[in-house]
């Protein structure tokens, strides 16, 4: 999957794998990076991959970055299962990737905003190996009747960053606060937080998301 790149550090220990929302692309989120705070000489590679191009039903059809198709407004009903799945794969994909570059699973987080955070979300919860955590922003969590089935016991103690606007009418922050008490209820280890936000982020976000990685990221 074409990706943008962007490394902290020489020899970078660990990796976040980071997918954006819909008809992004992988440069929506890269300008964060250097606002996180991460301590100098923390080496991480940010890995911002690009949605493939892909017809949205809401959209009248029109062809955008996706990383599955929105049949509805209504995000619970007529889920694309089949283009959830396949994204999930792209990012099993990437992982691999980053263990055959010397990157352990543990050393790994997930991160998305909206379609890219509930893809984050979905994998995560499955992945066979360990990981470092789920970042999870202005997001929902799909497919939520296949977790009991699915969920990989590897990471059932998965560290969960959750974050929501109080003012997103795209995907409205009651809808967030179901799938964190779905994922409580399940006995994930959720930290959720709210601003006072649309569908987006902001710099208080952004100063709880870089505390949240540095500590997922070095924990032993």
């Amino acid at each position: 999957m074409d990706a943008l790149e962007i490394i902290t550090g020489t020899k970078p220990a660990s990796a976040v794998i980071w997918l954006h929302g819909l008809g992004a692309d992988g440069h929506d989120f890269a300008p964060i990076v250097p606002e996180l705070g991460l301590p100098a000489g923390m080496a991480v590679r940010f890995i911002f991959p690009h949605a493939p191009l892909l017809p949205v039903t809401i959209n009248n059809g029109y062809v955008m970055p996706a990383w599955y198709d929105v049949r509805s407004l209504d995000l619970r009903q007529t889920e694309d299962e089949t283009g959830i799945r396949a994204s999930q794969q792209q990012v099993e994909a990437l992982i691999r990737l980053e263990e055959a570059r010397g990157i352990p699973a543990s050393r790994i987080v997930l991160a998305g905003f909206s379609q890219g955070g509930a893809i984050a979300l979905h994998t995560g919860l499955r992945h066979e190996a360990p990981l470092a955590g789920v970042l999870a922003l202005s997001t929902y969590l799909p497919l939520p009747d296949t977790l009991d089935t699915e969920a990989s016991p590897t990471n059932a103690h998965l560290p969960i960053f959750m974050a929501h606007g109080t003012a997103d009418s795209v995907i409205p922050v009651a809808q967030g606060i179901a799938s964190r008490n779905r994922l409580q209820d399940h006995r994930y280890r959720v930290e959720w937080r709210e601003y006072p936000m649309a569908h987006s982020v902001c710099p208080g976000e952004i100063t709880d998301i870089g505390q949240w990685l540095v500590r997922v990221l070095t924990e032993e």
